[in-house]
């Protein structure tokens, strides 16, 4: 009888672990594939990163920003319009007034933004498209993180341009008002000698915009910062 229990403890234990063995092959699967379950972001979400990128790719064929200019002598209005790519609108007028005043005139080619920005938003568009087949939480945010950071870069370096334009004045121009400079608003109204300057985005930075917005929206939905209800 003493002897029974040395006898049966090897052999109960190798039974054990056997069915320890077993169980850690029936269940560590179905956690794991519930754990990646959860990782992986909702059919909503992809279709709102389809939005996104096709708002990301169309940014590249209208114009993102305006500078809307009126005055006295031009009751129709001047715009100056910025396109990922290139100036557009009223250019030659407002490089004929600029020349007045002392700034210099505005070329496409002298802005390396121009050159870049098309890749930009492509690389943009094409991500965001990726991001439906990785189909990832994290890479969703990282990306948004990238956004919001580019979009700081992007508004540091539009103000830098408007400063050098409104402040690097030609000392023999036409036109001189002592301690007078003409940098545009980096966004709303401004007023400059007899012109009323308003900043605004224009149909690419309204769309730029929305795809913001839509990968904030799938970032708080895919990390459930929103209220949930219990049951």
């Amino acid at each position: 009888m003493f002897l029974l229990p040395g006898v049966w403890e090897p052999t109960y234990r190798r039974l054990q672990n056997k069915i320890n063995q077993r169980e850690q092959i029936l269940f560590v699967p179905f956690f794991s594939l519930n754990a990646m379950k959860n990782l992986s972001i909702s059919g909503l979400s992809k279709v709102l990163l389809l939005i996104t990128g096709v708002l990301f790719a169309g940014a590249l064929f209208v114009p993102m920003w305006q500078i809307q200019l009126e005055a006295p002598q031009y009751p129709e209005g001047l715009v100056l319009q910025l396109y990922a790519n290139k100036i557009g609108g009223d250019v030659e007028i407002i490089n004929g007034l600029n020349h007045y005043i002392g700034m210099a005139t505005l070329h496409t080619e002298n802005f390396f933004e121009f050159t870049v920005l098309p890749y930009l938003f492509g690389a943009f568009a094409l991500i965001s498209i990726a991001l439906i087949f990785v189909a990832k939480r994290k890479a969703v945010l990282a990306f948004l993180i990238t956004y919001i950071a580019f979009i700081a870069l992007a508004a540091v370096d539009f103000y830098r341009w408007n400063y050098e334009y409104g402040h690097n004045l030609d000392p023999n121009a036409a036109i001189r008002v002592p301690g007078m400079a003409y940098q545009p608003p980096l966004i709303g109204y401004k007023q400059l000698l007899n012109f009323g300057a308003y900043s605004i985005p224009d149909t690419g930075g309204w769309m730029l915009t929305a795809a913001g917005i839509l990968l904030l929206l799938v970032v708080l939905k895919e990390y459930k910062f929103t209220k949930k209800t219990t049951v």
